[in-house]
């Protein structure tokens, strides 16, 4: 590992945290939003986030046939971003114009408290990743300045 895949490493875990906490923020600013294009209220949205993998490919020796194969990490990538398909959260308020026959009307399924969660820890995450960047920007400059003397 060199001090640019520790780069590469960071900025990917800095973009992924960025959209996270973009998807939280649109949760936030539709917890009200009882009706969109698709008729219903909205609904919560997710990032979901794998390991990108880099292969590297070791030979053994030339006696040895075929190659002992390595995985090696490589960051992070949103792989997907799901809709949170739990149901509604039904309130009665009889006088609103999405208020259905017996008064009730569907809220989106968004708690406030998870999302104010998932807003800290994401921006926490994105912090970290702030914090390793700039430690292996520090670490880079000592190298050349050790260079230059």
């Amino acid at each position: 590992m060199n001090i640019f895949s520790t780069l590469n490493i960071s900025a990917s875990g800095l973009a992924a945290e960025r959209l996270r906490m973009d998807l939280t923020a649109q949760n936030i600013a539709n917890v009200n939003t009882t009706k969109t294009e698709d008729g219903g209220p909205y609904k919560r949205k997710v990032a979901v986030f794998k390991e990108k993998l880099q292969q590297e490919i070791h030979k053994r020796n030339e006696k040895f046939q075929g190659s002992n194969e390595k995985f090696q990490g490589n960051g992070v990538e949103v792989d997907k971003i799901v809709t949170d398909d739990s149901p509604p959260i039904m309130v009665y308020d009889p006088n609103h114009p999405h208020a259905n026959e017996e008064g009730f009307v569907a809220k989106p399924n968004i708690n406030l408290a998870d999302e104010m969660v998932d807003l800290i820890t994401a921006s926490r995450a994105y912090e970290a990743n702030v914090a390793v960047l700039n430690a292996t920007k520090q670490i880079a400059m000592k190298a050349l300045s050790i260079g230059r003397g």
